[in-house]
């Protein structure tokens, strides 16, 4: 799975478990409520003021390592 800015935080959550941590770091700490889950990385930073192309960045080191 390649994560990009219009992937699905749930998504991504299921696939990689360990990036749930690079989500709270930013103040997403909502990760197990349904809105979050079916929300895209982009709509998310939006709503959060974070840059989605470093969180994306971030979300890839992790999944890397």
């Amino acid at each position: 799975m390649t994560v990009t800015k219009d992937s699905v935080i749930g998504d991504v959550l299921d696939a990689y478990p360990k990036t749930a941590a690079v989500f709270m770091s930013i103040g997403m700490h909502c990760l197990g409520c349904p809105a979050s889950r079916g929300e895209s990385i982009a709509d998310a930073c939006m709503v959060h003021g974070v840059d989605a192309d470093e969180l994306i960045r971030e979300i890839n080191k992790v999944i890397s390592e």
